[in-house]
């Protein structure tokens, strides 16, 4: 009770006055102080996004996620004016909340798109689909011939049945789209990994393993939990490119989990997906998160 009290008192009256009187000792108001403050990344975006939600600033906010760059510079302007921050005082100021919003209207903008290609259903009629199903197969088995488009050598790389279309209706075609864009920008380690996963004792279904790894990267997005991930590594508005590579870390770093852990069975693989779920939500908790493949 006592701490709701003191709690109650900061937020609305002595964190004003603190403020204030930062303010008066240094020329410089709060957000000038986390721009310049605070390193790049994670770190000043998530406190910038806290200061402008405490500062009711939340409709610059929203409004700088429903218009593309020219709102945000409009929104950028708009905080400097409301903050009496001069541009002649603080040249850097500008650029700083610039990326900053940037990243933050970006992740939001990401989200969206991934949720568009999730949404789309892989159809066999569509040649394009078509085209990048038989793509995966030419990336990761280059030396074998396909027999016919419904074969039981989709198994070899790890479908459940001779057709394909049906193991990507949960994650549509977001989950295809992973898997080629892994075995096109990191053929080596996809291979590798394919080799891992035909293991006699402890394979996998690869395709399948990596349409579960691909709702996996989808549930962190969405969730939110990848934000100091892209802040950090993405100095910028994040794209579509920027989730595949997080999806390659993923299929990479969990085919390294699976081999060390060595489960009796293929049946446990739902108790040791959820122990390297937890592992990856713990990295991203950490301020500094960057998960990166780097190329072997």
């Amino acid at each position: 009770m006592l701490g709701s009290i003191c709690q109650y008192v900061y937020a609305s009256f002595l964190r004003y006055w603190i403020k204030w009187l930062i303010r008066q000792a240094t020329g410089t108001c709060e957000l000038q102080r986390i721009m310049s403050g605070c390193k790049p990344g994670a770190t000043r975006t998530s406190q910038t996004v806290h200061h402008l939600c405490l500062a009711l600033f939340s409709k610059v906010l929203r409004a700088s996620l429903e218009g593309g760059d020219e709102n945000l510079e409009k929104c950028v302007a708009a905080i400097m004016e409301a903050k009496n921050v001069k541009h002649e005082k603080d040249p850097l100021f500008k650029e700083k909340l610039h990326t900053s919003l940037l990243q933050i209207t970006g992740y939001t903008s990401l989200y969206s798109s991934v949720e568009d290609m999730r949404r789309e259903v892989f159809c066999s009629e569509n040649q394009e689909h078509e085209a990048m199903l038989l793509k995966l197969w030419d990336l990761l088995m280059p030396t074998v011939k396909l027999e016919s488009r419904v074969t039981k050598q989709w198994g070899d790389i790890g479908f459940q049945g001779d057709d394909p279309k049906t193991d990507f209706r949960g994650m549509g075609l977001l989950g295809l789209i992973n898997l080629v864009f892994f075995s096109q920008n990191y053929t080596e380690e996809a291979r590798q990994v394919l080799s891992h996963a035909n293991h006699p004792t402890l394979g996998y279904s690869y395709a399948i393993v990596g349409i579960n790894l691909t709702e996996m990267a989808y549930s962190l997005l969405k969730s939110g939990a990848l934000k100091p991930h892209f802040y950090n590594t993405v100095p910028g508005r994040p794209e579509v490119r920027h989730f595949h590579l997080l999806y390659c870390y993923l299929a990479f770093e969990f085919d390294k989990f699976w081999i060390a852990e060595e489960p009796e069975s293929i049946m446990q693989f739902n108790q040791y997906r959820e122990k390297f779920h937890d592992v990856v939500k713990t990295h991203l908790k950490d301020p500094n998160a960057s998960l990166t493949l780097t190329k072997q």
